[in-house]
């Protein structure tokens, strides 16, 4: 499932905890494709604290708690990791990570907390949602089947690689264009692992941050650039990233489009996804500014000047995405979609 999709079932199910309904989602997929981001932006955009239990590290007790003496009877020590309502709050998420990671033993100790929402005396305060990710065995990591008691107190969502959320992210996050306009035009780079191989390094959505942060520390560094690159996503996909933003000194001058120059596109087709995400990357500075209807419909006018039209569309629609419908009451945006015809513009 697409990410966008599982971000919406993923707040519906911490929203859903108040009202008894939550059922505890257990995410599947591959490493680098931003399961645990996922439920980072739940609980940011929530303003709630995330709880992030690596399984993986922990003994049976860990979770369970140490044992201690009241008079003839013994009680358990409540581990301090686990949500509280006076020191954590009253809502967040509790996020097992690398459950699948866990040794059976520690997986065993959690089957009770998944389902039942409690360890012995010690509750889950009801505003508290119960998330779980791991990789699947196929993925070269350290794993464990999963027991079916436990694999049955989930629902289950495998997490696909889906370039458009991608790009909506890395957009909201400021992640150099550059790397955008690349994968525009390399889109099966975005996630490229192969377990049979045994990389080190590959493309993923995780490592293509990695990429964006050496690019802003390196690229005044010619004689590392590549090398911090390849160490990011891999020998491959660092050569043709590369030689793409070596490319880019053909770029056509942004600024004349932006003031509404008669500027043609470029004919090479990785200059254009880089004018392309370049220009998206233009109006979203340019958003809640005074000449932001300006800006706006001068990259319209642009984009219908790209010969393939399909071009133009997904420039318009990633514009779409970043800045919302505010794009649909700039007088050149109805102009633009008249002279697309019958390319619809997509969500």
């Amino acid at each position: 499932m697409r990410p966008a999709h599982l971000s919406v079932i993923l707040e519906q199910e911490f929203l859903s905890t108040d009202r008894g309904h939550h059922t505890p989602v257990m995410l599947w997929g591959a490493p680098g494709i931003g399961k645990s981001q996922i439920v980072a932006q739940i609980a940011a955009k929530h303003q709630v604290p995330v709880i992030d239990i690596r399984l993986s590290q922990m003994e049976p007790s860990d979770l369970r708690g140490i044992p201690f003496r009241v008079d003839d009877m013994v009680e358990w020590a409540t581990p301090a990791l686990l949500p509280n309502k006076a020191k954590h709050g009253t809502s967040g998420i509790l996020f097992l990570d690398e459950i699948t990671s866990a040794p059976p033993s520690v997986s065993a100790a959690a089957y009770q907390l998944i389902l039942d929402r409690r360890l012995g005396e010690y509750q889950v305060p009801n505003g508290w949602a119960i998330f779980a990710a791991g990789n699947r065995q196929g993925d070269r990591g350290v794993t464990y089947a999963m027991p079916a008691p436990l694999a049955n107190r989930f629902s289950h969502f495998e997490v696909s690689v889906y370039l458009d959320d991608w790009v909506a992210w890395a957009y909201q996050h400021q992640i150099d264009e550059r790397i955008i306009g690349f994968l525009r035009f390399r889109p099966e780079l975005l996630f490229d692992f192969d377990p049979a191989h045994n990389p080190v390094a590959f493309p993923s959505p995780r490592s293509w941050e990695f990429a964006h942060r050496a690019l802003q520390k390196f690229i005044d560094y010619p004689d590392l650039l590549l090398g911090s690159l390849q160490a990011c996503v891999g020998d491959a996909a660092g050569i043709e990233l590369h030689t793409f933003i070596m490319n880019l000194e053909n770029m056509p001058d942004l600024d004349a489009i932006i003031q509404g120059q008669a500027v043609e596109p470029p004919h090479d087709t990785d200059l254009q996804y880089a004018v392309a995400a370049a220009l998206v990357g233009r109006a979203i500075r340019a958003k809640d500014q005074p000449e932001a209807t300006e800006v706006y419909g001068h990259i319209l006018d642009f984009a219908t000047r790209f010969r393939h039209r399909e071009m133009g569309v997904m420039l318009v629609s990633d514009m779409h995405r970043a800045i919302g419908n505010d794009l649909f009451s700039v007088p050149a945006f109805n102009q633009w979609a008249q002279a697309i015809g019958d390319v619809m513009l997509y969500e």
